[in-house]
């Protein structure tokens, strides 16, 4: 076998096909990692599919030698993120590279080397990476957490990517992001949490009502905007359009369970929400990446009597001018614990996993600590200057 490795941007049907197929082929090995449905990964690849690509511009590559695929690279430069302020980690002349998959440190370097000329060529001084493609989908690369599966909507990868990213030459550490295991949803949280949960009860101009299912579209649309607003100055931040929240209102519809999700009211304005979803993963792990013939209705099956031992509560937000408040901790320790008892009292529950959470974020870091909760994965971004 020759040593040559040839890279080459993705064109047509049959190499983006080879590109979706080797992550399934490169980690089939792992025992933790998770296959995702093969239909996500077309339509998250596809444009007109997935809204992303309304305002980002992409690149596929794949990498061979002596014809077989070896290795695959995204890069993509988004258009938000560039109109972001250069303080809080996009900003002007700011790409991405992301979805790598590599059978060596050989290939992930020329793999790397492609993504960085395609930005260049495109104007862009500066890679931040990886992103797989948005920061609202898979953002780092996992550096601590290999030994167990991964949540809903979170990475895995080859523990060796790593030292290989490391070695590509330039990449600084840019942020860390952690999740954080609970291993203790049946038996609660400490007293001193109880307490200031039992003292928002008694708060008249506080609810925390349950996001109504049956009307998610508008539910989504606050959650939303109350998203955009809370999370506006965070590191990474790119807004949502209005057809990215009509898209997420449908995608996570499904996987929506009753009880787990809550907005928070203060004097009858929502100001603050938390979500948390069923660990599908749990059943997407046997399924090889496979609806059909039978995989569709044993999910169908299992979503309409949900049994689920784990949740995550990927995102938490609250409106500006209550961050940093005694009021902003006091309403995200009610939702969390109004969503520990519906998770564990109506579904089951026995752990959740809480984040990611940036590294630097002292308030959600707090609100960990507090419920006693502990990091269980570390998700690394780099940035290099091109």
């Amino acid at each position: 076998m020759t040593d040559k490795i040839d890279i080459a941007p993705v064109s047509g049907k049959r190499d983006l096909d080879a590109f979706i197929d080797l992550s399934y082929r490169l980690n089939a090995n792992d025992p933790n990692w998770v296959p995702p449905l093969r239909a996500d990964m077309v339509e998250l690849l596809t444009p007109g599919r997935n809204p992303f690509h309304d305002h980002a511009r992409v690149q596929y590559f794949l990498a061979r030698r002596a014809g077989r695929v070896v290795g695959r690279i995204s890069a993509h430069i988004d258009e938000l993120a560039l109109a972001q302020p250069a303080e809080q980690g996009m900003g002007p002349g700011t790409g991405n590279w992301g979805l790598m998959e590599a059978e060596d440190e050989a290939v992930m370097h020329a793999l790397i080397g492609a993504a960085e000329n395609w930005l260049r060529e495109q104007g862009m001084t500066r890679v931040v990476a990886p992103l797989s493609m948005s920061i609202w989908e898979e953002p780092g690369l996992l550096t601590m957490g290999h030994d167990h599966p991964p949540m809903i909507m979170m990475g895995h990868h080859n523990a060796a990517y790593q030292g290989w990213v490391e070695s590509a030459g330039g990449y600084q550490v840019a942020k860390k992001l952690y999740t954080y295991d609970l291993d203790h949803v049946r038996e609660g949280f400490p007293e001193l949490v109880n307490r200031i949960v039992a003292m928002g009860e008694r708060n008249p101009r506080i609810r925390i009502r349950r996001v109504n299912k049956a009307d998610f579209e508008n539910e989504a649309q606050i959650i939303i905007r109350i998203l955009n607003e809370a999370w506006s100055k965070n590191w990474g931040f790119v807004p949502f359009t209005e057809r990215e929240k009509s898209y997420a209102g449908k995608k996570l519809k499904p996987i929506i369970l009753e009880g787990t999700n809550m907005i928070a009211e203060l004097d009858g304005e929502p100001v603050a929400f938390m979500m948390s979803l069923p660990d599908i993963n749990t059943r997407l792990i046997h399924m090889g990446g496979k609806l059909y013939p039978f995989n569709w209705v044993k999910l169908l099956w299992w979503l309409r009597n949900p049994k689920c031992e784990n949740f995550r509560v990927p995102l938490m937000g609250v409106v500006t001018r209550l961050q940093n408040s005694r009021m902003a901790s006091q309403l995200a320790f009610m939702m969390i614990e109004y969503i520990r008892r519906s998770a564990a009292g109506d579904y089951g529950a026995r752990r959740a996993e809480v984040g990611w959470i940036l590294e630097d974020n002292q308030g959600m870091v707090a609100i960990a600590d507090a419920i006693n909760s502990k990091p269980n994965r570390e998700y690394t971004i780099w940035s290099k200057s091109l």
